[in-house]
């Protein structure tokens, strides 16, 4: 089951909100995010678990966040509170519940025997296992999205961070051709600096070069930055539009394949525009729920 489908939901911009900090809570309401993940795990203090579950429910179930698509992370399955996070979280109207850590498609089970038929699960990738067995694990048929964990990823692979991320590069790849074979949304990790507007904007336009749907992101700054990266520009909707106009022109007069601006279009362009088109049109409708 394919319930949260990221060609017709965008997420360009996926902010991580600790689900203790009411403030927080109440303020992402206001937030131009397409998606926030409500943490229990890393953002919450292991005292404070209980408390933030049973904020975090009573706050869902108010409601008032709009179109934005709302998944919740949980702790681990391997933990004292996972299992009572996810019982917490199964009806309080959470879009998703995210699983950390997962290694492979065997993780995902447990979690969805707590949780109601229709509920998808997201899978954090970000481990040297999760990766290897990200195919698998975007089979599940709960399986929504992907989101990856570059920052324990790095630490597990031991390797250098760098602006250029070649070493994470592999990785990040593997992670995207599994989302893509299966159809499920992959949205890339964070950037640490979160004053630092040229780094973020950079890893940004590389992540969406790769294929990334969008970006996790760790303050409400780096929230336009998301946005305005991920999304269409202008000038590609322009050009969707003429190469859809000049095919649908070609075919009726016969032709297999038309050409604008000295470049051949093809079905795999006319293809690739109308999803440019229609990423352009589910975000104007997000904005608009908003």
């Amino acid at each position: 089951m394919r319930i949260m489908d990221h060609a017709t939901r965008p997420y360009r911009s996926v902010l991580y909100i600790p689900g203790s900090k009411e403030r927080a809570l109440e303020k992402a309401k206001d937030l131009p995010v397409d998606a926030i993940i409500f943490d229990l795990e890393d953002a919450v203090a292991a005292d404070e678990k209980a408390n933030a579950r049973a904020m975090l429910a009573e706050t869902l179930q108010a409601g008032g966040y709009g179109g934005r698509a709302k998944i919740v992370r949980i702790n681990g399955l391997d933990t004292e509170w996972g299992a009572e996070d996810a019982r917490a979280m199964a009806d309080v109207g959470a879009d998703a519940i995210l699983l950390p850590k997962v290694d492979n498609a065997l993780d995902i089970k447990p979690l969805t025997d707590l949780l109601p038929d229709g509920l998808p699960v997201w899978a954090m990738i970000e481990t040297p296992r999760g990766i290897v067995n990200a195919m698998e694990i975007a089979a599940h048929p709960r399986v929504a999205g992907l989101v990856a964990g570059t920052n324990d990823l790095a630490k597990e692979l031991n390797c250098r961070v760098r602006p250029d991320r070649l070493p994470l590069m592999t990785s990040l790849q593997w992670m995207l051709l599994a989302a893509r074979a299966q159809g499920v949304a992959c949205v890339d990790g964070v950037y640490n600096a979160f004053k630092d507007d040229e780094g973020l904007r950079a890893e940004c336009e590389q992540g969406r070069d790769l294929g990334f749907d969008g970006k996790t992101l760790i303050h409400p700054a780096q929230v336009a930055i998301a946005n305005a990266v991920f999304a269409p520009s202008e000038g590609e909707v322009d050009l969707a539009r003429r190469q859809i106009e000049a095919f649908e022109a070609a075919e009726a007069e016969g032709q297999g394949v038309a050409v604008l601006d000295g470049r051949i279009v093809e079905n795999l362009h006319v293809a690739t525009a109308r999803a440019t088109l229609a990423k352009a049109a589910a975000i104007a409708a997000l904005e608009l729920a908003t």
